[in-house]
C-alpha cells in the first residue's frame, strides 16, 4: 500500500496554481533600413572622378578670356572641361606652366579659392556689429575734435581708401596679388620685418633722421589704422597687378580713386644701407636717412612684401614721364618709428597704372632707361 501523501492543503493550491512555462518567443526581425534617397546627376557628377576624352586635333583651340589662339605655347587646357585659357588671361595668374592635372577656375568652384586667399592674406573674419561699433567710435572721436576752419583749410588730410564692395572682385584682386607674390616666392607681409642679422627695430626711430622728418598727425594715424584694419578684414585697396611684357609686374586701379589716398604701406626686411650696398633687388626702399650714414636703413622687400612692391616707377627725365606720375612714397614719424606710406598725388581713374617717382628724396637710382 502506497504511503501516504503529506502535502499540506495549502501547498497542493500553490502547485495547482503554477502556470505552464510559455514557449520562448522568436525574435522580431530587424528593422528595414529606410529608403535611400537618389542623388541628383549634378550631385554625383560634382563628386565623381573626371574624364575628359581627349580630341584629335587641337589646332582650332582659342582662350576663353580674350578669345583668340595666338601664343598657343601659354594655353593651357582644363583637365575637366577641355577648354583653353592663356596664362596671363586667368586670375589668378599662372606663371608657370603647372606641374600635374590643372583644373581652370569655373571648374575648381569659387570656395576653394576663397579659402588658399584668406589663408595666404591671414585675414581676420570679424562679426559685422564690431565692425559697425568700431568704425562708430571712430566717427564719433572725430567729431569731438573741434578744429578751427583756417587750420582746415591749411592742411588736408589723408583719406583711407574706399574697397570694392563686391566680394568677388576683392577677391580677384587679392588673387592676382597672391599669384605676384608666388611667382617671386615671396612671402606676403603688412609689417616691416625685423630679422636676425639685420637691422634691430631699435634702429629705426625717427629722431635719428638727419633734418627731421614729418610726424604724421594723430588723424592720419586713425585713418592709417582703419587702412591696416580693412585689410586684415579682407577689404583691400582697389588694386590689380598686372603683367606687362615691357615693364613686368605693375598695378592698376581697379576703382576710381580719389586725390591724399593712403593706397599701400611699404613693407619688407628692415636693414642697413650699408649691408645691401651690393644687393641686386630693384625694389629697395630708403627708410631712414641718418646723420651717421651707418645707420640709415632700408626696406628690403624680396621675400616679404605687399602690393607696394609691384608699382612700377617714372622716368624723371623726359616731360612725358614725369606726367605719368599719381602716387608718391612719403616717409612720416608715425610714434616714433619711421614708415613709409605710398599716397595717391591726384585723382586716379580705373584702369589707369600706378607710378611714382623712385627718386623721392636722392637723386642716385637711374630712371632714364624706364618706359
Amino acid at each position: 500500500m502506497p504511503p501516504a501523501s503529506t502535502t499540506t492543503p495549502a501547498v497542493r493550491r500553490q502547485i495547482g496554481s503554477r502556470r505552464r512555462t510559455s514557449a520562448p518567443r522568436r525574435p522580431s526581425p530587424p528593422p528595414s533600413p529606410p529608403p535611400k534617397r537618389t542623388k541628383l546627376l549634378t550631385e554625383v557628377m560634382e563628386k565623381a572622378a573626371y574624364a575628359v576624352v581627349e580630341r584629335e586635333d587641337y589646332g582650332d583651340i582659342s582662350c576663353e578670356q580674350c578669345r583668340t589662339g595666338e601664343r598657343a605655347e601659354e594655353l593651357l587646357l582644363c583637365d575637366k572641361c577641355d577648354k583653353g585659357y592663356h596664362m596671363k588671361c586667368v586670375r589668378p595668374i599662372v606663371v608657370r606652366v603647372p606641374i600635374g592635372s590643372w583644373i581652370c577656375t569655373k571648374c575648381s568652384g569659387d570656395g576653394q579659392g576663397r579659402k588658399k586667399i584668406i589663408d595666404f592674406f591671414r585675414i581676420q573674419r570679424c562679426e559685422k556689429d564690431d565692425i559697425k561699433d568700431k568704425c562708430r567710435s571712430l566717427q564719433d572721436s572725430r567729431k569731438r575734435r573741434r578744429r578751427s576752419l583756417v587750420y582746415q583749410k591749411k592742411r588736408r588730410r589723408l583719406l583711407p581708401f574706399i574697397p570694392s564692395e563686391d566680394p568677388a572682385q576683392r577677391l580677384k584682386q587679392m588673387g592676382t596679388l597672391a599669384s605676384a607674390l608666388t611667382a617671386l616666392q615671396m612671402e606676403f607681409s603688412d609689417d616691416l620685418t625685423y630679422l636676425p642679422g639685420m637691422a634691430p627695430q631699435l634702429a629705426n626711430q625717427a629722431k635719428f633722421e638727419q633734418g627731421g622728418m614729418q610726424v604724421l598727425s594723430k588723424e592720419d594715424i586713425e585713418t592709417l589704422e582703419q587702412c591696416r584694419a580693412m585689410c586684415k578684414r579682407g577689404e583691400c585697396p582697389p588694386l590689380l597687378v598686372v603683367f606687362d611684357s615691357c615693364e613686368g609686374y605693375t598695378v592698376e586701379a581697379d576703382d576710381q580713386i580719389k586725390d591724399l589716398t593712403i593706397l599701400a604701406e611699404y613693407s619688407g626686411d628692415v636693414d642697413y644701407i650699408k649691408n645691401r650696398e651690393h644687393d641686386d633687388c630693384d625694389s629697395m626702399m630708403t627708410l631712414l636717412l641718418a646723420r651717421d650714414p651707418s645707420k640709415s636703413l632700408v626696406i628690403c622687400p624680396d621675400k616679404r612684401g605687399n602690393i607696394a612692391r609691384f608699382i612700377n616707377g617714372i622716368n624723371n627725365h623726359t616731360p612725358d614721364g614725369k606726367k605719368k606720375q599719381n602716387c608718391k612714397c612719403v616717409r612720416y614719424d608715425v610714434n616714433g618709428e619711421c614708415r613709409v606710406i605710398l599716397v595717391a598725388t591726384r585723382d586716379i581713374a580705373k584702369g589707369e597704372r600706378l607710378y611714382y617717382d623712385y627718386n623721392g628724396y636722392e637723386h642716385e637710382y637711374p630712371t632714364q632707361h624706364f618706359v
